[in-house]
């Protein structure tokens, strides 16, 4: 059971929100992004009871604000035959759902939100990895050109810099290429 969920409604009729009720402590109502703002802190999930059309703008604004679980809640007649929204969703929600379909929903949200961090985590260290890698592989032309030395022994001399200094071999890397780029211009 989640702590808090904040239902964001705009543009709809306000539906019975008991089964979604019975899956948090607290239920928080917001229709307008100044009442989001003020209650997306203490929000464990958003559910966004809006428009297909709007989905995009709240979906955005919420992401800047807080990253949580994102859900939106519709009937089944209001969701699209593609399901490609051009957004990120962690879930679809149904007023139609009973307390236990809907907690299902819920708890299966919160864990697609919880993926999509890490796999955004993995990503990101992916990232810094591959453009050390490119610091490293242009420090070591530097050495080479420079001392005269091996590919090998170029990256050796990084290494034990790296240890001398106690920083990241990219670092390093990158100041050595930096230095050079200044003074060859």
């Amino acid at each position: 059971m989640m702590k808090s969920i904040l239902v964001v409604e705009e543009g709809r009729a306000p539906v019975s929100m008991h089964s979604l009720q019975q899956n948090c402590r607290t239920l928080h109502r917001a229709a307008s992004v100044d009442e989001v703002r003020s209650l997306i802190n203490v929000a464990d999930a958003a559910v966004m009871h809006v428009p297909l059309e709007r989905m995009q703008h709240w979906q955005s604004a919420i992401a800047g604000m807080k990253r949580l679980p994102t859900l939106w809640l519709c009937t089944e007649s209001a969701v699209p035959g593609e399901l490609d929204f051009g957004f990120t969703l962690d879930g679809v929600l149904f007023s139609s759902m009973n307390t236990l379909e809907m907690g299902v929903a819920l708890k299966w949200g919160q864990r697609v939100f919880l993926q999509r961090k890490r796999w955004a985590e993995e990503r990101e260290q992916l990232l810094q990895r591959l453009d050390e890698r490119k610091w490293i592989d242009q420090a070591k032309a530097v050495l080479c050109e420079v001392k005269g030395i091996s590919e090998a022994e170029a990256y050796d001399f990084l290494r034990k810099q790296a240890m001398n200094e106690r920083k990241r071999i990219g670092d390093i890397a990158a100041s050595i290429v930096k230095v050079y780029q200044l003074i060859h211009g």
